[in-house]
C-alpha cells in the first residue's frame, strides 16, 4: 500500500501538564493556566480571578519552583517520561499497522507540549482519525475533561473534520492492575515488605464527588484490584487522598492524616505508591516522596519508601499500547466495511 493511499492517524497521548522550568515566573504561568481552568477550580470566575491574582499568584509559585527544583533533571519528570512513552509506542505500533500513517505525539492540558498548538498543527495536516488518550486512569471532570473541552472548541473551526474517538479511562483493566500490582511486588523483592501500603491518589474537592465525579470511586476500586492481585489482607493496606488545595472539605481519607493516625498508632514501616499518575511529577517524587516521609518519620515512623509510578516500565507500555491497539483495530474493521 502506497503512503498516498494510507489513512492519516493520530494518537494523542495527553498529560496534566508541567512549567517550562523550575523558575517562579515559569511556574507562574503555568499555575496561572492550570488554576484559571473553571474545570479545576468551580468558583465563579470573576470572584476567584481576584483570589488567584491577589493572593496565589502573587506568593505561590516561588514557593512551589523551589519544590520543582528538588526533582527536576535535565527536564521536568512528567514531560521526560510522557516523551519516551510517545517514543516507544511510535516504534512498536508503527510496525503493527503498516496500513496506516501512523504518529504518536504528546500533548499536555497545561504548559507545553500544549494540546491547543498541537490542534492547531492538525488542522494543518488534515487527519482521516484521531485517537485522544488522557493518560488518567480514573476519569475525572478535572483531569480529563479538559482535554475533551479544547476538542470542543477546536471541533466548530473545523471543515473537513476526522474521525474521533477517546480512550476514556481504564481504572479497572487487568493489565493496568496487574502492572501496578508487579510494581509492587518488584520494589518489595529488593526493598522488603512493610506494615502497610498505602495508595494515595491525586484528591478533588467533596462537592465535586457530591456532583458526579466518579473519580474517587474509581479510586477506591483500583485499590481493592490492586490488594486483591497481591492478596494482601484488610489491616495491610489502604487508600487515601493527597494535595488538597484551599480550605473546603475534599475526598478522605487525606494522606497526611493517615500518615500520621499509623505513626501514632505505632505503626513503624508503609510503602507508599500513586497509582493515578501514569507518570512521576511534582505530587509524587516531592509531595510523596519527601514531604510525607518527613511527616512520618516526625510522627515516630522508623521506614517510608515510596514505589515509583509506572512510567516506562514495560507492562505499563504494553497496557498503553493493547489500549490504542483496540481503537486502530475497530479502526481498521471500518475502513475495511467501507471498500467491501
Amino acid at each position: 500500500m502506497s503512503t498516498a493511499t494510507k489513512a492519516k492517524v493520530t494518537v494523542i497521548l495527553a498529560n496534566l501538564g508541567t512549567p517550562d522550568a523550575p523558575t517562579a515566573s515559569a511556574v507562574r504561568r503555568f499555575l496561572d493556566q492550570f488554576l484559571s481552568d473553571q474545570r479545576v477550580i468551580e468558583i465563579p470566575k470573576p470572584l476567584w480571578q481576584i483570589i488567584l491574582r491577589l493572593f496565589i499568584l502573587p506568593f505561590r509559585p516561588k514557593r512551589v519552583a523551589h519544590a520543582y527544583a528538588m526533582v527536576w533533571g535535565s527536564d521536568s519528570p512528567m514531560r521526560e517520561i510522557l516523551l519516551t512513552q510517545v517514543a516507544a509506542l511510535q516504534q512498536q505500533l508503527i510496525l503493527q499497522y503498516p496500513e496506516f500513517e501512523l504518529n504518536i505525539v504528546p500533548a499536555m492540558t497545561y504548559g507545553n507540549p500544549g494540546i491547543q498548538p498541537l490542534l492547531a498543527e492538525l488542522s494543518q495536516k488534515p487527519q482521516d482519525h484521531i485517537v485522544l488518550f488522557p493518560l488518567f486512569p480514573q476519569y475525572s471532570a478535572t483531569s480529563s475533561a479538559p482535554l475533551y473541552d479544547a476538542f470542543a472548541k477546536w471541533i466548530p473551526r473545523q471543515r473537513n473534520l476526522p474521525g474521533l474517538s477517546i480512550i476514556r479511562d481504564y481504572y479497572q483493566h487487568p493489565l493496568y492492575i496487574q502492572a501496578l500490582a508487579q510494581s509492587v511486588r518488584d520494589f518489595r523483592a529488593e526493598h522488603g515488605v512493610t506494615e502497610k501500603l498505602l495508595m494515595s491518589f491525586h484528591g478533588i474537592p467533596q462537592p465535586y464527588a457530591d456532583k458526579g465525579d466518579p473519580y474517587a470511586d474509581r479510586c477506591r476500586i483500583t485499590g481493592q484490584l490492586v490488594a486483591a492481585e497481591l492478596g494482601l489482607v484488610e489491616d495491610e493496606w489502604a487508600i487515601s487522598f493527597q494535595s488538597r488545595f484551599g480550605k473546603q472539605e475534599w475526598v478522605k481519607p487525606y494522606t497526611d492524616a493517615l500518615l500520621t493516625e499509623w505513626a501514632e498508632q505505632g505503626v513503624k514501616s508503609v510503602q507508599i505508591m500513586s497509582p493515578a499518575f501514569s507518570a512521576d511529577c511534582l505530587e509524587t517524587l516531592e509531595e510523596l516522596a519527601i514531604q510525607n516521609a518527613e511527616l512520618f518519620l516526625s510522627q515516630g515512623g522508623e521506614r517510608y519508601q515510596y514505589i515509583p509510578a509506572l512510567n516506562s516500565r514495560g507492562d505499563h507500555l504494553q497496557l498503553l499500547n493493547t489500549m490504542v491497539q483496540a481503537n486502530l483495530d475497530a479502526l481498521k474493521q471500518t475502513l475495511a466495511s467501507k471498500t467491501n
